[in-house]
């Protein structure tokens, strides 16, 4: 038997991004945003507030960062997405992270999280969604697998729970894609 919730925004999991974006002056601010997603292969999208501080840095420089919060910089995670930019400017300051500007757009990335998507803006539309240009993913040698590519177990991203309001870590390796399912046939 199931249970009928009713319209809700429950999907499982979601990402946990910190965006992050320069304003006019080159000071960086951060945001923790949990309703995005890849758009297409080479695209990210964001639901965006028009009154967050990075909406307006990011539709300033038209460039933005997106990086994964990790289990080890929950509190930060959480922190940035608590407070707002626009009343507490010194915010990434007061989380403990640091930035570096990225090689590829103009957009800071966050020293302490250790996977980035570096993005140029491609347009805002009207209901507040932001769509990027992925132009380069760069990642901490620190989680890279025997494989040289990022390894989810050493980045231990969170993901964020609609449902109870919270963050989990998420679960070990079940199968492989493209592959196992091919055993149907």
């Amino acid at each position: 038997m199931r249970k009928n919730f009713g319209v809700q925004p429950w999907v499982y999991p979601m990402p946990v991004f910190i965006v992050a974006a320069y304003d006019g002056n080159g000071t960086p601010c951060c945001m923790n945003a949990a309703w995005g997603g890849i758009y297409e292969e080479n695209r990210i999208m964001l639901c965006l507030a028009e009154s967050h501080k990075t909406t307006k840095n990011i539709k300033e420089s038209k460039a933005f960062t997106v990086s994964i919060a990790t289990a080890e910089y929950m509190l930060e995670a959480d922190y940035v997405g608590i407070v707002s930019g626009n009343k507490t400017p010194d915010k990434m300051e007061k989380a403990g992270f640091s930035t570096v500007k990225s090689e590829f757009v103009n957009a800071p990335i966050i020293e302490q999280l250790p996977m980035t998507v570096e993005c140029k803006l491609i347009k805002f539309n009207e209901d507040g969604i932001c769509i990027g240009e992925i132009v380069n993913v760069s990642a901490d040698e620190k989680i890279l697998g025997e494989d040289g590519k990022i390894d989810p177990v050493k980045l231990d991203p969170i993901a964020f729970d609609p449902v109870h309001l919270a963050y989990s870590r998420l679960g070990e390796r079940t199968g492989k894609a493209f592959s196992d399912g091919k055993k149907l046939q």
